[in-house]
């Protein structure tokens, strides 16, 4: 978390412009964004800007936002119910389908192996905006299933709508399954080409019970590492679903603070992501050395 959060403040201090261009709209003068730098602390040097924001951090206070003032543990709070939503339906809609694709792709027949390698390659390689873009051509300009556009009405949780998240969450959804099964489908062929997984199918066992008894806890571990990247990446990776349906969650916070170069939001999201995938490959290694002994 220390490493991560060098490289997400050095990251943040690299953008062109500050906050202070923006408050000023590109018509302050030299002395008037002098005087908002410094009151917004941009003036100081790197170094002891780092050290105040982890001083912050490590005491549960992430500032105020540099544009609207507001604290940032209150901005992140009113988003993340609609972000955790995406990622929750997201998740439970994509892990089913991941293990379904890297299974068939495996230990299908030879047509459904083509298949599901084709399906996978073609998921992993296409980009969020146009799954959304396909997504919104067919389940609702063709047929009207779904509202093309997710924004909630003021007030409401995300899940008092669930027809607006259907399509926001098959644009996580779909990726993550296909990227999941990519590289999950490689571990569950090394699993049953050994010795005794064959044993097992010679003697005749059902396929569900080879794949619960002998195949899913030799890759619990990856698949737990897999799935730690996935949520930490599905908190900020919410941004294009976000921002193309009209979800205020933080993903949009995130793409609307780097346009405004609302720093300390952009750090704070940012260093939540990676604590999600932190503690998850966290987990992921803990699995790991219980399954790894004898």
């Amino acid at each position: 978390m220390a490493a991560a959060s060098v490289v997400i403040f050095l990251c943040t201090a690299a953008l062109p412009g500050d906050a202070a261009d923006v408050l000023g709209g590109g018509r302050a003068a030299p002395g008037e964004l002098a005087r908002l730098r410094a009151e917004q602390g941009l003036d100081r040097p790197l170094p002891v800007r780092y050290l105040g924001w982890l001083a912050d951090v490590l005491r549960g206070d992430p500032g105020v936002s540099l544009i609207t003032g507001r604290p940032i543990g209150e901005l992140v709070a009113q988003r993340a119910g609609v972000t955790l939503a995406l990622a929750v339906a997201a998740l439970a809609a994509g892990v089913p389908l991941m293990a379904a694709l890297a299974w068939a792709a495996v230990r299908g027949p030879r047509w459904l192996r083509r298949t599901a390698n084709a399906v996978v390659v073609a998921g992993a390689a296409l980009p969020q905006a146009v799954v959304a873009a396909a997504l919104v051509a067919w389940l609702s300009a063709a047929w009207g299933w779904f509202p093309p556009v997710s924004m909630l009405p003021a007030g409401e949780p995300a899940w008092s709508r669930p027809d607006l998240l259907v399509l926001p969450v098959l644009t996580l959804a779909l990726p993550v399954a296909a990227y999941g099964a990519a590289l999950l489908r490689g571990a569950i062929a090394d699993v049953l080409a050994r010795p005794y997984v064959r044993d097992a199918e010679l003697r005749g066992l059902p396929p569900v019970t080879i794949a619960l008894r002998y195949v899913l806890p030799m890759i619990a571990a990856p698949a737990t590492r897999l799935l730690a990247v996935t949520v930490g990446g599905l908190v900020a990776g919410t941004a294009v679903a976000e921002t193309l349906f009209g979800l205020a969650g933080l993903g949009e916070l995130l793409v609307t603070a780097i346009a405004t170069r609302d720093v300390p939001v952009v750090q704070s999201v940012a260093l939540l992501a990676a604590a999600v995938v932190v503690a998850g490959l966290a987990a992921a290694s803990a699995l790991h050395r219980e399954t790894a002994r004898p």
